[in-house]
């Protein structure tokens, strides 16, 4: 969490827009489905308020549902790609600002607040009273949280490049991606804590894509703890997995991620 909205590594993300868009992945349509059933809205219509845009990995499936979306991007560059790639798409507005201190300025309440990969950014002493106050009586907040795992039978890729992180200084600490079952849902407890919302309810999705190493360099590059590496440090872990990728009779690797959607009405 950063001290203070929008700084340190989260300010990263704006120095790579563009790449931004061209390789961070989306989410299950499931995950979409599941979110209109649960907050009630399955027909279009909804008002939502999405926080931290992106380029809008999200925000396109919450178009396509026909919902109107004012979506909050402190980053300008990122709010720039995501004003033009999202124009045209349905009812939407791109506000460069960050959710703790955006002002509604009169609007309406909203019938949902979701934050897709995002909420770890905020302070929750701010945020979840303020989803609180956004919302309508009997609207939902919706917090996706997503991270890496490696199911049983899983590319063994991202263990072995562990000691090469380790080496550099960049490492964690850990031997590589957990499998799914071992993540707790990370927002469950705040969400109870804040006695603003009802016990969430979650769903939870597990995904893969493959990489090539130009693809899979690319989407690294994307990465706070990568865009905030030396550059000595990044042009030798890049080169040591470019090199251990091409030593794969694919020449690919398969990254699988975990979607985790918890989903909770206001108590009202």
């Amino acid at each position: 969490m950063t001290t203070g909205p929008y700084t340190g590594l989260a300010a990263t993300f704006d120095t790579a827009a563009e790449l931004y868009e061209q390789v961070r992945p989306g989410y299950p349509g499931e995950l979409f489905d599941d979110l209109a059933q649960l907050s009630g809205h399955p027909g279009p219509g909804a008002r939502v308020l999405e926080i931290g845009t992106g380029t809008g990995q999200a925000t396109r499936s919450l178009l396509d549902r026909g919902w109107n979306v004012v979506t909050l991007e402190p980053g300008r560059e990122l709010a720039a790609v995501a004003r033009r790639v999202l124009a045209g798409r349905g009812a939407v507005e791109v506000v460069g600002s960050p959710f703790e201190q955006w002002v509604a300025d009169g609007r309406e309440p909203f019938d949902l607040v979701l934050a897709a990969t995002s909420w770890h950014w905020l302070d929750p002493h701010v945020a979840y009273r303020r989803a609180a106050e956004l919302l309508r009586p009997g609207g939902h907040l919706a917090i996706v949280a997503t991270t890496h795992v490696c199911p049983a039978g899983g590319d063994d890729f991202f263990n072995q490049v562990q000691p090469v992180y380790e080496r550099l200084g960049l490492g964690d600490g850990s031997d590589g991606p957990e499998p799914p079952e071992a993540f707790a849902d990370p927002d469950v407890e705040a969400i109870i804590g804040s006695g603003l919302f009802d016990p969430p309810v979650v769903r939870r999705y597990v995904w893969s894509q493959d990489y090539t190493a130009d693809q899979y360099l690319a989407l690294l590059s994307t990465y706070s703890g990568h865009i905030a590496a030396s550059p000595g440090q990044r042009e030798a872990l890049f080169a040591e997995i470019r090199r251990m990728i091409a030593a794969r009779p694919s020449g690919t690797v398969r990254k699988y991620y975990l979607n985790m959607l918890q989903t909770a009405r206001r108590a009202d």
